[in-house]
């Protein structure tokens, strides 16, 4: 017969960090765009008026052979 094994753990104590801010009342810098962004948001558009970013591919190009 097989002997049961425990895990055992712990909470984790302390105090997580905070997320960071900046500033509140940003408006997003496209022009004539009125959205005010998140005090967390970092970037400087809104998410309409963001410039297209491309993930960042790993891997090889499988051919059609």
């Amino acid at each position: 017969m097989a002997e049961h094994q425990v895990m055992k753990g712990r909470r984790l104590s302390g105090s997580a960090r905070a997320p960071k801010t900046y500033a509140t009342n940003r408006r997003c810098a496209h022009p004539g765009c009125e959205t005010t962004l998140s005090r967390y948001n970092r970037r400087e558009y809104c998410y309409t008026h963001a410039p297209t970013k491309y993930p960042r591919l790993r891997g090889r190009v499988v051919s059609d052979d």
